[in-house]
């Protein structure tokens, strides 16, 4: 490596941003140049919908570093610029205001983007009142409509729908949340916890539409206010009055760039377990990167906060020169009503589902099995519990299911 090597970073988020700090941290002296299309620096987006949106973390307290860090660590930061186009044959990429830049290695951390409503007309309206949950602007421009007594209706029972309604709720706001599954985070967990979680917002005024179809959207007559939402729930044809809305129906990865420069993707830029695309030159990390999974034995996307770190630390050493591929287990978190909710491992294809602690006290953890191995868990309330769960998930060993489900057995003897 010389010294006028260059390392392009597209997207400054969570990834991006890691990767460019971890990049001098080990020494790297080439240039640096991370690029987003957001005026902030790399920020966190989990607080956006708990603290941020309460009012409770300041916008700089969302900053994963202070802007003068860039500027110490010589990492040309510039915000506010979008990238439209990757040449791999001249090694360029074309930015929006008609500027190229060269590249000897090029870093796709770009992230991803809310999915919108499909309802008819919506592609002709902008409703002032409808919003996505993705960006420190969402919240902004969502933040004072959070009025007690306006009639707030989310769509999506995922973690993000529920923690804004778990905030909405304490800022006094009537909330209904509509779920087109039969219960709330059927993808992701078993029936026990979804009850759970439902049973935790009803306790606090949270109403639920479980199998519900949104089927349209009511608007003013200048199309800029969503007035109500016409839903059929079971089949049964209903109106709710809103005074905003949110949308919490998943991301999907910004692959534009990649598939437009041909490279491979599949849900997801296609890379291997080094982070690196089939153009040598090219990496992808993040959010929009399908990568292949020890943990899994195949190939994953994955949304989240400890991926993007994981991910973005392998970059930095095959960008080094090193080869260290992953061998983390997913996990992932959620706060609502100041209860930490724990997720290690993957749920998809269990067997057997089996709990220990007391629900009534909010504190229980739930363990999913496959072949008599614990595969994923759920812990809500018992954080030093999470991480004896975390080892044996990643041990894989056969777990005596009767002493898993005794809350006086230690865990630590089964992870050992």
């Amino acid at each position: 490596m010389t010294t006028q090597e260059r390392i392009i970073i597209v997207g400054a988020g969570q990834a991006g941003g890691e990767l460019a700090a971890g990049l001098r941290k080990q020494g790297y002296p080439g240039r640096v140049v991370l690029l987003g299309d957001e005026a902030h620096p790399p920020y966190q987006r989990p607080p956006l919908s708990k603290g941020f949106l309460q009012g409770k973390v300041a916008l700089a307290d969302l900053y994963l570093k202070p802007l003068a860090t860039y500027e110490r660590f010589d990492i040309e930061f510039k915000p506010g610029t979008r990238v439209e186009a990757i040449d791999r044959s001249t090694r360029e990429i074309s930015l929006r205001d008609g500027s190229r830049l060269g590249y000897d290695k090029l870093v796709l951390a770009t992230g991803g983007r809310a999915r919108p409503l499909s309802l008819p007309g919506l592609d002709t309206a902008r409703p002032e009142n409808l919003f996505a949950m993705r960006s420190i602007l969402d919240v902004e421009a969502m933040r004072g409509r959070f009025v007690p007594g306006n009639r707030l209706v989310i769509i999506g029972g995922g973690y993000v729908g529920l923690e804004v309604a778990a905030v909405a709720v304490q800022l006094g706001l009537r909330v209904t949340l509509l779920e087109a599954a039969p219960r709330l985070l059927s993808r992701v967990t078993g029936p026990e916890v979804s009850s759970f979680i439902e049973q935790l917002h009803r306790e606090r005024g949270v109403e639920f539409r479980l199998s519900c179809e949104v089927r349209g959207l009511e608007l003013d007559e200048a199309r800029r206010q969503v007035r109500g939402v016409d839903v059929a729930c079971h089949g049964v044809p209903e109106r709710l009055e809103a005074d905003l809305v949110l949308v919490g129906i998943g991301l999907i990865p910004n692959t534009e760039l990649a598939s437009a420069a041909g490279l491979a993707v599949d849900n997801g830029i296609l890379v291997d377990e080094y982070a690196c695309t089939a153009d040598p030159a090219i990496l992808a990390i993040g959010d929009c990167a399908n990568q292949p999974s020890a943990y899994t034995g195949g190939r994953i996307r994955l949304e989240s906060v400890p991926n993007a770190i994981e991910h973005a630390r392998v970059a930095a050493a095959t960008l080094m020169g090193k080869r260290e591929p992953s061998t983390a287990i997913p996990w992932f978190w959620s706060d609502q009503y100041g209860l930490k909710l724990q997720m290690v491992g993957l749920s998809t294809g269990y067997e057997q589902c089996v709990t220990r602690g007391s629900a009534e006290r909010k504190e229980f953890s739930a363990f999913y099995l496959k072949g008599g191995r614990v595969i994923a868990a759920d812990v809500m309330g018992r954080p030093a519990e999470f991480m004896a769960a975390k080892k044996l998930v990643s041990s894989r060993a056969e777990v005596d299911v009767t002493r898993l489900g005794d809350a006086a057995v230690p865990l630590t003897s089964l992870a050992a």
